[in-house]
């Protein structure tokens, strides 16, 4: 796919047939009890479950059964779901505001992968910029990266507001057990002077990453 271009989203994707048929199912489902579709179909348990990649998703209680099912597949195939999946791990300009690709998948790639935007393969780039990361990080953990007057560092504080809070805040939590604890890890995430003065408390300038 043309990194510059995007699928257009189908006209009618949320009033078309498929759309109609869904909202359709929904009235009907939700009449029922989920006893009522756990006695028409006992294996449905097992059945409306999937795993993959470490993860399992149990939605057999939900009110759902295989014509609703069928609906919302059709729905996706008209919404052209599909295609904009394409788009987004191809490096097509999927940013519509920013006109722009978004690239958190590239983050993720192996690192032989190939993600060309406009003709130019950005993970050679991305890798590079993977790589100071990871020896700042380690540099941080062992004592080697120090302050201006030479001690080690012993807390980081992250400035941030929105997604340079929330995410930094959820690998932390994620990765907590392999955390070095000699290192304190604060967050500030408002503009308040307070939150700022609180996350400080007990911490020494000359040993306080930002």
């Amino acid at each position: 796919m043309d990194s510059t271009s995007l699928p257009a989203a189908p006209r009618g994707a949320v009033d078309g047939p498929a759309w109609r048929a869904l909202q359709g199912h929904a009235a009907r489902l939700d009449a029922l009890h989920l006893r009522e579709l756990f006695a028409a179909d006992p294996a449905r348990g097992t059945r409306y479950a999937a795993e993959a990649a470490g993860l399992y998703l149990d939605y057999a209680k939900q009110r759902i059964d295989e014509p609703a099912l069928a609906a919302l597949i059709d729905l996706a195939r008209e919404a052209g779901l599909a295609e904009r999946i394409e788009a987004l791990f191809t490096g097509a300009r999927v940013n519509a505001t920013e006109q722009r690709p978004a690239l958190h998948t590239a983050l993720r790639a192996p690192s032989d992968a190939v993600i060309g935007v406009d003709g130019h393969d950005v993970m050679p780039e991305i890798q590079a910029v993977l790589a100071r990361m990871r020896a700042f990080a380690e540099a941080l953990r062992s004592g080697a990266w120090r302050g201006h007057t030479g001690r080690p560092i012993r807390a980081v504080v992250n400035l941030g507001i929105g997604g340079s809070d929330l995410g930094p805040v959820m690998a932390a939590q994620a990765l907590r057990p392999y955390a070095t604890r000699e290192i304190a890890l604060r967050f500030v995430s408002n503009v308040d002077g307070a939150d700022l003065a609180e996350a400080l408390q007990g911490l020494d300038p000359a040993q306080t990453l930002f």
